[in-house]
């Protein structure tokens, strides 16, 4: 269902042969198994994530399809575990908005990206679209009430035109770019399966469903299948997905600590040579 998003993001992020790849909240591996089809050899991805278990699910994938040029990682995007300047380029699929802190999750990634590294991410544009609101959007006129719980895990964080440019922005990328884009996002079967997916997979969505009466279940149920179906093309359903992508470079750290230390010593070291030279040629003279 999100092939054509994964390819909407890679396009995007424009990875190229040999580049070293770091993919948030990877999951099952995509778009990271993407890249690396794209980067060839000579580039190497890492797929990050905190489920162990999606990532067995991405190794054993990467497997399959002879990947040498891959690996996983356990671990948050809060607190990576790397080295400063280690990629060229960080991608997300879907995972920006679950950052429970934003700004410190972009200051990591701003830190471990090489100077004029780039950081791409894709997130859902606004819960008004054919596959929201024909699966939680009629629930939620069945129960009333907010469609998500206050507060917590929100899919639609960056839905509003310009705030995930804005994220970017503060946490010190250059050259950042936002746009809205609709993409396919089709199931190739029935409208059951398509609402048994939503359900299984949308935990932000829990606290609704569990606001549902259960003699109510089979009325939704059927009106949920009658929303979903009106997508339907052939023998598939073709919603079209409204999703945000947006990106920012790294400039050039002039004010990096360990640069002006760096710099620091080279001026020290250049003044110490300098004042050698000059008390050589004072006791060249005092021998004249």
């Amino acid at each position: 269902m999100g092939r054509d998003v994964t390819e909407a993001l890679v396009n995007y992020a424009q990875p190229t042969p040999g580049m070293k790849v770091l993919d948030l909240a990877s999951g099952t591996g995509e778009p990271a198994i993407t890249v690396a089809t794209r980067i060839g050899p000579s580039g190497h991805v890492t797929a990050l994530d905190l489920s162990s278990e999606l990532l067995e699910i991405a190794a054993d994938r990467a497997r399959q399809r002879n990947l040498t040029n891959f690996c996983v990682q356990k671990a948050d995007a809060h607190a990576l575990p790397f080295e400063d300047r280690s990629f060229d380029l960080v991608t997300s699929r879907f995972g920006v908005m679950f950052f429970r802190d934003c700004p410190k999750a972009f200051r990591e990634v701003h830190r471990v990206l090489k100077p004029d590294g780039r950081a791409c991410f894709l997130a859902w544009g606004p819960f008004e679209q054919p596959y929201w609101s024909s699966t939680m959007g009629v629930v939620l006129q069945h129960v009333g009430g907010p469609a998500l719980a206050p507060g917590g895990a929100d899919p639609f964080k960056f839905s509003l035109p310009g705030s995930l440019s804005a994220a970017l922005r503060e946490a010190w990328f250059d050259k950042v770019e936002e746009r809205a884009e609709t993409v396919p996002w089709t199931w190739p079967g029935t409208a059951e399966e398509v609402w048994e997916q939503a359900r299984a997979v949308s935990a932000p969505f829990l606290p609704l469903l569990e606001r549902v009466p259960a003699e109510r279940w089979d009325e939704i149920n059927r009106e949920v299948c009658r929303a979903i179906q009106r997508y339907q093309d052939g023998g598939s359903l073709k919603f079209g997905a409204a999703v945000v992508l947006a990106s920012g470079t790294k400039r050039w750290e002039i004010f990096d600590g360990q640069f002006l230390l760096r710099a620091v010593r080279s001026l020290w070291l250049k003044s110490l040579r300098e004042d050698h030279r000059c008390l050589d040629w004072k006791n060249e003279r005092t021998r004249d």
